[in-house]
């Protein structure tokens, strides 16, 4: 006699990868946040704020936190804007803000920095949601979401992945230009 056949998930390695990364990140993020860091670098001024959301978008701004911690550990590739295919900085962006709220940025990070949505002119000022631009070289030319208690996600270069950063660590300092409010 046979036993029974079990029905297989709809779940694909991939997919249950991407979700244990997932709960990974999340509990990182919370170890991070009440742990002293070890490293020679002192502790994020950011670190210690409570994580924040725009007034009256809160739901919003958490749909964007997951969807963005989510896609951490997809490749980089230039012109991305996939899972699948792999993203660059701008096409994780407008991926993460298309898929949780409905909103279609524009393509590039320069196009994202001139939108006239509110600005944001300080790092202390930033709130989970916000699109956070570097000046690298003289222009914008990088854009990640800001996640909150001093952390952006991104997708940085070729070869790299999907990353959660630090914003004040010194190169992502030294370049930060300025945020947008899309959520407001």
């Amino acid at each position: 006699m046979n036993p029974p056949s079990i029905a297989r998930s709809a779940a694909s390695p991939t997919r249950i990868a991407r979700l244990a990364l997932l709960i990974v990140a999340i509990a990182l993020l919370a170890a991070c946040a009440g742990a002293p860091r070890r490293s020679g670098i002192a502790p994020s001024a950011l670190a210690n704020e409570p994580a924040r959301g725009p007034d009256g978008e809160i739901a919003a701004a958490n749909d964007v936190l997951f969807r963005a911690m989510a896609l951490v550990g997809t490749p980089y590739h230039w012109g991305g804007n996939t899972p699948a295919g792999g993203f660059d900085c701008s096409g994780l962006v407008d991926y993460i803000y298309r898929n949780a709220t409905g909103l279609q940025l524009p393509r590039t990070s320069g196009e994202m920095a001139d939108m006239g949505v509110r600005k944001v002119k300080r790092m202390t000022q930033l709130v989970s949601g916000d699109l956070v631009f570097f000046d690298i070289g003289g222009h914008i030319s990088h854009v990640g979401v800001y996640v909150g208690k001093g952390r952006f996600v991104h997708a940085p270069n070729s070869g790299g992945t999907v990353r959660l950063d630090d914003i004040d660590g010194r190169y992502w300092a030294e370049h930060f230009a300025f945020g947008r409010r899309v959520l407001d």
